[in-house]
């Protein structure tokens, strides 16, 4: 290996290594209850940012079984934070009032800590949130530990999820147990966030 090779694998690995441990930008966003949230109020505990969109199929894909459900249960018994980010702007798929919102809620059963509305999309822009789907898991220190795809099976089939792999599960299992996240970046699949 050359000097120049060996000083490029350097640099990328530099830039791999700081783009895993990315701070996690600072947001303040209103949930459907009409309560402040800020990423700050929960410094020191892992938080999950799910990017939503009730009509886009990749999503009913994780919601219609439950298993989006179970995850949110699962994992907020253990004291993690999960919130749900819709960044739909008024007039497009997935913008509704509160109402609406919380309706969609209780029809699902779902179970994450809350759902916040980012209809401006500026939080949206600053995490560069592609898909509903799209996720990211912070760390206690409030780094991004953790951003891509759900899993790693690109489809709106929900059979195909006992047979996938689920990286959000794996990189909160690491993090709770005070390890290392394995897979810290993939590509995130889903419809495309309406901003």
């Amino acid at each position: 290996m050359n000097i120049k090779t060996t000083l490029l694998t350097g640099l990328m690995l530099v830039g791999a290594a700081s783009l895993h441990a990315k701070q996690a930008p600072a947001f303040t966003l209103t949930d459907t209850n009409g309560t402040e949230h800020s990423l700050s109020d929960f410094e020191g505990k892992v938080v999950v940012l799910e990017w939503f969109n009730e009509g886009c199929p990749f999503v009913k894909k994780h919601y219609v079984k439950g298993n989006m459900q179970a995850l949110q249960t699962a994992y907020t018994e253990k004291g993690v934070v999960w919130l749900r980010i819709v960044s739909s702007a008024e007039g497009k798929q997935g913008y509704k009032s509160n109402e609406q919102h919380n309706a969609t809620t209780d029809k699902w059963k779902v179970t994450s800590t809350a759902l916040l509305v980012d209809a401006d999309g500026k939080v949206g822009k600053s995490y560069e949130a592609k898909t509903t789907p799209h996720m990211f898991v912070i760390s206690a220190e409030g780094q991004i530990a953790y951003q891509g795809a759900i899993d790693d099976k690109r489809s709106t089939n929900a059979d195909h999820i006992p047979d996938s792999k689920n990286y959000v599960k794996a990189a909160l299992d690491s993090l709770l147990a005070g390890e290392k996240v394995e897979v810290a970046r993939t590509a995130p699949y889903g419809c495309s966030v309406k901003y």
